[in-house]
């Protein structure tokens, strides 16, 4: 497989380590990257919110490079930038006289035929979860990862196309072919804060430690990610958040990539992993451990479901008690989700609107009904989406004997 490739103004400062482990996937994966000649800044945020000709013309440049250079698709790690290069190549499309305007002041040829797809796209899509098992060799078992898909690569849809922008599965998919777990939480499609993190402080790390903090909730051990900023919020600026909100957090946080990288055999080293601002190799370096300790949990389990007991019991109670706890905690984290984003919660449950609405309202008045679909997210999915339904059907009901 052959991709241009377009590693954007972080690649070598602030996100070297997502250059160095997606070039290092590539290879792994067989995928051939020809970096753009003489590329330029997509524009990101500073563009669209100046000048919108200015901010479709500067990604409108790197993507007529590729069209000079024979190649109809381009991977663009930096989820700000496949989002700017990606919208550009769609609204030149559909719009003929704007691909001439940015043609002009581009001063280049421009077809708007290139293609910009993201890691997650890539790995997902082009590349496929069965070639990358295929190619593990160091397993990432024990890892206990929570997803973070951020805001740019699900929304808008209309430009992202993204199947689920509330509950998105591709990276899950991915870390799972890695031979790690994934945590089912409620943040994974929320803002990091973006650039509040420097313009408003305040308001920045409220959002970047509610993202850890409901990670860790859920029973994560470590955050994985597919943007630079998100991965400067929640890693360079994880200390501030711990020092505004007094918390120990210390969550490793990941690139896609840099997990890909070293589940193929890549050393951290070689990825980067010793840049990071919170402490990241340690963390790898204990999952044979935690893997040990899974497998030697294992029998226990069966054993309780067994209703097995003990010699005395009090050790069992131990037990018990403390994955009663773990369990509970991740049931607060889904409720906390619950009470923050009714409406998506909702519509992650169910798919018609109307009767997501309905669903959304009676989360908003109930408390109870609300716990029970949280204790069903964590426990078991399908009985959230039966019970969600039934919800509806029985308050439906009372509506219509109260007209």
């Amino acid at each position: 497989m052959k991709l241009a490739y377009y590693p954007g103004c972080s690649a070598e400062g602030s996100a070297i380590e997502y250059d160095l482990s997606t070039k290092k996937t590539a290879q792994m994966l067989e995928t051939e990257l020809q970096e753009l000649d003489d590329w330029n800044c997509c524009g990101a945020t500073s563009g669209h919110s100046t000048d919108m000709l200015l901010a479709q013309s500067l990604p409108a440049r790197n993507l007529a490079i590729a069209e000079q250079n024979g190649r109809d698709t381009i991977l663009a790690p930096c989820a700000a930038c496949y989002s700017r290069l990606h919208s550009t190549e769609l609204a030149a499309r559909k719009d003929d006289a704007l691909r001439e305007q940015i043609q002009e002041v581009i001063d280049m040829d421009f077809k708007a035929l290139t293609s910009t797809i993201s890691v997650l796209e890539w790995l997902d899509g082009k590349v496929g979860i069965e070639k990358i098992k295929a190619k593990v060799t160091n397993p990432l078992k024990g890892m206990k990862a929570a997803c973070y898909y951020g805001c740019l690569l699900v929304r808008p849809v209309e430009i992202t196309g993204c199947d689920d922008t509330e509950d998105p599965q591709s990276m899950d998919r991915i870390v799972r072919a890695l031979g790690a777990e994934t945590v089912d939480w409620p943040y994974k499609v929320e803002c990091c804060g973006a650039s509040l993190a420097t313009s408003r402080p305040e308001i920045g790390a409220k959002m970047i430690y509610d993202v850890i903090a409901n990670a860790k909730a859920a029973g994560a051990d470590c955050l994985v990610t597919v943007c630079p900023l998100c991965m400067m919020n929640l890693d360079m600026r994880q200390a501030g958040a711990e020092k505004m909100f007094k918390e120990r957090l210390n969550l490793p946080i990941y690139y896609i990539t840099e997990l890909v990288a070293i589940a193929g055999g890549a050393s951290p080293a070689e990825v980067g992993v010793g840049k990071h601002f919170v402490e990241a190799i340690s963390y790898l370096e204990s999952l044979p451990a935690r893997a040990a300790e899974m497998e030697a949990a294992a029998p226990k389990k069966g054993k309780k479901a067994a209703k097995a007991k003990p010699a005395g019991g009090t050790d069992g109670e131990a037990a018990d008690s403390e994955e009663a706890a773990a369990l509970q905690k991740k049931i607060d984290a889904m409720i906390k989700g619950f009470n923050k984003n009714p409406d998506k919660m909702a519509a992650r449950l169910i798919e018609d609107e109307e009767r997501a609405q309905v669903l959304a309202e009676i989360i908003t008045a109930d408390e109870k009904k609300t716990a029970r679909l949280a204790e069903f997210m964590i426990t078991d999915r399908e009985k959230a989406v039966k019970a969600a339904e039934a919800f509806v059907t029985g308050e439906l009901k009372k509506r219509e004997k109260e007209k």
